[in-house]
């Protein structure tokens, strides 16, 4: 009984402990923002920024209501978390406003609309909706293993929101890819929203088909390979990701979504063989897309030769070949913030390609901090897999860090030129409603399993024969 009341008490010690280092985490997570803030508007006009106060107060206070939910009804959850999703958020929203000032994309928006519509207001008010939304999740899911009850109608959910972009006259393309619908006036991207729904299913499905996935039939070349009736679930994974890029154009999504599902299945099976074959359908997969979709074909060439084919007038292979001149005229610390030319990219400046602008205005020591960041994220989310007590929360937490891997990966990579251009965006600092709203969904789940896994066990009842020992005894 000693044991479990002291155990008891420590976690109690523990919990305002824990939320006082967030508290702390946060007030740097703002204050580093608000001083970038100040430093593009010396550098640009040479005083301080007037919006510097509301910006400031207004990330503050997204910030403190967060911090108030987690302390209130997350009160063990891992106290990084929050602090380093407000910091990329805040940073990013001082880059899409550094991009907003940016002469060249006002005076293009003027020649080819006859008007310029900020869009770093809309992106703080997105923010917001994503503070909403993870407040909503920390509320309302009070366990995160009820999600498990949801396991097909989460399938059922996902591949609607999957199809939605190809319904006439609600999706709609944006440099071909068919990934957006318009509703009411909004442009949403399903995508973002369906990496975490897919998530919840394949954590139910595996949870109870990971016994028969783990059997092997045969040994190839080191590898234990699967049984042949247990590759119809990645067959049928792959298939529907092939669909999603033929279909939509939409070669990040379609990698996502497959690599999510084979890392889950490799964390439940614990068989190399399905990261082996994933890497292998996956490469398949996009190099038989490409050779017959353009827009995949465009991309491809603008990852081989973006300075050649930008001769010819191919506006992906001119963008990229931007993007290289300003990875290159960063150096090492950077030209310094509001003092780079990454506004030349063009209108995706501040979405696929604002990697780019941290490349060339903090150089390559700001792309690593920028990236251990999202390690950091990555990190916790996997601690917070394995400090979970059910196999469903490991799962989840894991596919949820993977997917966030993942899109770090594919978005950096592809703006640094290691793979082809994907079209996704950066996690929190890309402009991007859906991305941003998602995103903190994503946190608000993470946080809830943290919390339940650091939580305290409940001190059991006393049995009925240590008490009457207790009496007896003399």
């Amino acid at each position: 009984m000693s044991v479990v009341t002291n155990t008891t008490t420590i976690g109690a010690i523990e919990a305002p402990s824990r939320r006082n280092t967030e508290l702390a985490l946060l007030a740097f997570a703002v204050a580093i923002p608000v001083f970038a803030y100040l430093n593009v508007g010396l550098a640009m006009d040479g005083k301080v920024p007037a919006g510097m106060l509301g910006y400031g107060l207004g990330l503050a206070l997204l910030a403190g209501v967060a911090h108030l939910v987690v302390r209130k009804w997350a009160p063990y959850s891992d106290p990084l978390l929050l602090p380093l999703a407000t910091l990329l958020n805040g940073m990013g929203l001082v880059l899409i406003w550094r991009l907003d000032q940016s002469p060249r994309l006002i005076a293009t928006s003027m020649r080819l609309y006859d008007s310029f519509s900020p869009d770093a207001p809309k992106q703080m008010m997105y923010s917001a909706i994503g503070i909403a939304m993870f407040v909503g999740m920390l509320l309302f899911l009070k366990d995160h293993r009820v999600l498990q009850r949801y396991t097909y109608i989460s399938m059922v959910v996902a591949l609607v929101l999957l199809l939605l972009p190809l319904v006439p006259g609600l999706g709609s393309a944006v440099y071909g890819a068919k990934i957006w619908i318009n509703v009411a006036g909004f442009s949403i991207q399903p995508g973002e929203f369906a990496k975490i729904v897919l998530a919840i299913f394949f954590s139910g499905y595996l949870m109870v088909k990971r016994d028969a996935l783990a059997l092997a039939s045969r040994r190839f070349m080191g590898l234990y390979l699967p049984r042949g009736r247990d590759l119809g679930p990645i067959l049928t994974i792959w298939a529907v990701s092939l669909l999603i890029l033929i279909f939509e154009n939409d070669l990040g999504t379609s990698l996502l979504f497959f690599g999510m599902f084979v890392i889950m299945l490799y964390v439940a099976t614990e068989r190399t063989s399905w990261i082996v074959m994933g890497l292998l359908m996956s490469v398949a997969g996009a190099v038989g897309v490409a050779s017959f979709a353009g827009h995949v074909q465009d991309r491809v060439d603008a990852w081989a030769d973006p300075f050649g084919c930008a001769k010819e007038g191919v506006a992906a292979c001119q963008q990229m070949s931007q993007v290289m001149m300003s990875f290159g005229s960063g150096g090492i610390l950077g030209t310094g913030l509001g003092q780079g030319n990454s506004d030349l990219i063009g209108f995706a400046a501040n979405s696929d390609f604002i990697f780019a602008t941290v490349g060339e205005e903090l150089g390559l020591a700001g792309v690593m901090v920028f990236l251990l960041i999202y390690g950091l994220i990555i990190e916790r989310g996997v601690r917070t897999s394995l400090a979970a007590r059910d196999p469903f929360g490991k799962l989840l937490a894991m596919g949820l860090s993977g997917a966030f891997a993942l899109q770090i990966f594919v978005v950096a990579g592809g703006v640094m030129g290691l793979i082809p251009l994907t079209g996704m965006t950066m996690p929190f600092l890309a402009y991007g409603g859906s991305s941003v709203i998602a995103n903190w969904a994503l946190i608000g789940i993470l946080i809830r399993i943290s919390d339940t896994a650091r939580r305290p066990a409940p001190a059991p009842a006393p049995s009925p024969d240590a008490e009457m020992t207790q009496v007896v005894r003399p």
